[in-house]
């Protein structure tokens, strides 16, 4: 559900903590050891195997395809929501529908897009985990599941901004989406200025991910 820029925390026992080398709460590079739910997904696979349900290969099959995911499909919707208003009405509509639309496969999961506009700045969060739209913007970068991200950015989320480099004007409401394990979001950034005779395609290279999730604008190379 959405949040307002208001006070909110959720913590749980199996995320990710601790600070980088650097101080960067957002940045963490040192091993660590595996979690109960890594330990459980390696037994359950192995069993799978096992029993004869998957084969190993059909499982790295299916790993391969997920890891092909990038960030650049997403930029691809995007792109289009710039360029095609009755697009955009359909993704702000039913994110899902309208991804499945270019071709993008969303499985189950609920896909809402959030439209950044003048007045309304938009960022996406899970506190429980790290629920993500895997399936538009690949794996998800390893801040965004770290406690620090995901308890301070739905309490502070205008001092976590700027901790990425992004100040917002006072009077930009700043919205925190926070997803669920059927339900994630994407933002729709805002369209930089002068790119009017842009293609597509060069429009879909000035979005980023993290544009996508909320912590940086979409904008021209300098």
């Amino acid at each position: 559900m959405p949040h307002d820029h208001h006070d909110h925390d959720h913590d749980t026992p199996h995320s990710h903590t601790g600070m980088s080398p650097s101080g960067h709460p957002y940045r963490q590079d040192q091993d660590q050891p595996l979690t109960y739910w890594q330990n459980m997904e390696i037994s359950i696979r192995e069993l799978m195997i096992e029993k004869g349900i998957f084969t190993e290969l059909e499982i790295m099959h299916a790993i391969d395809s997920m890891d092909s995911r990038s960030p650049a499909d997403g930029a691809k919707v995007v792109a289009r929501a710039w360029t095609d208003p009755e697009f955009n009405a359909r993704l702000l509509a039913d994110g899902s529908a309208a991804s499945r639309e270019m071709g993008f496969d969303i499985g189950a999961m609920r896909l809402i897009a959030v439209e950044n506009t003048k007045t309304v700045h938009n960022v996406i969060v899970c506190t429980l985990c790290s629920c993500y739209p895997r399936n538009l913007l690949g794996l998800p970068p390893d801040w965004y599941k770290q406690r620090a991200y995901r308890s301070r950015v739905v309490k502070t989320p205008r001092a976590v901004l700027k901790e990425f480099g992004l100040t917002l004007p006072e009077d930009v409401t700043i919205r925190v989406h926070d997803s669920t394990a059927d339900m994630r979001y994407i933002v729709i950034p805002a369209r930089p200025q002068g790119t009017e005779t842009l293609s597509e395609e060069a429009l879909a290279a000035l979005v980023s991910r993290d544009s996508m999730i909320g912590v940086a604008l979409a904008v021209i190379p300098k």
